[in-house]
């Protein structure tokens, strides 16, 4: 493997990661936004490799051998935190809870009508930041996300696929920021 210099500090290693075309280490990744309009900004704000050295020496083994845990079990299809709305744990496993017929509704009335986020929050009684945690999260088709990542869950799916997409194109029509 090559070494590559990473484009935020300049660290040389083989273990730089690809982020949005960039190479970069993973210091600089741990911190790094996960659009690539903020990631190309976040760039160009430079910082000298030696300020992160001490990051750097105990960058492995601080925290590493947990989230690497965490990733494993991610990419099984273990969801990572506490239940969504609409969602309880059984015997550790994510199951729909009572009230997950809410879930397609908040994601039915956000699509078919022009309610704001805050009447819809509010109707659901949701933080617009609640609400748009739901609207965006992949869970609800059926998906884990963690540490960047997606991968395919064990649990029942809420809404389909096709309602999650249109929903994520009208918040994007709309200029809905993420959270």
């Amino acid at each position: 493997m090559e070494k590559t210099r990473c484009a935020k500090c300049g660290f040389e290693s083989e273990e730089n990661l690809k982020q949005f075309g960039s190479d970069i280490c993973k210091i600089c990744n741990s911190f790094s936004p996960e659009s690539s309009e903020e990631f190309k900004e976040y760039l160009n704000e430079k910082i000298s490799s030696s300020h992160l050295d001490s990051f750097r020496k105990n960058f492995k083994s601080k925290g590493m051998p947990q989230k690497n845990g965490m990733i494993q079990k991610a990419s099984q299809g273990e969801v990572m935190s506490r239940p969504p709305f609409g969602y309880s744990f059984e015997n550790k496993k994510l199951i729909p809870a009572q009230n997950s017929d809410e879930v397609r509704e908040i994601f039915e009335e956000f699509l078919q009508s022009n309610l704001s986020l805050r009447t819809l929050s509010k109707k659901h009684n949701l933080s617009v930041n609640g609400l748009k945690k739901v609207l965006r999260n992949f869970t609800y088709i059926g998906k884990v996300k963690f540490n960047k990542q997606i991968h395919e869950g064990f649990h029942t799916p809420l809404v389909s696929s096709t309602l999650f997409n249109h929903v994520q194109s009208k918040l994007e029509r709309l200029g809905i920021k993420r959270n």
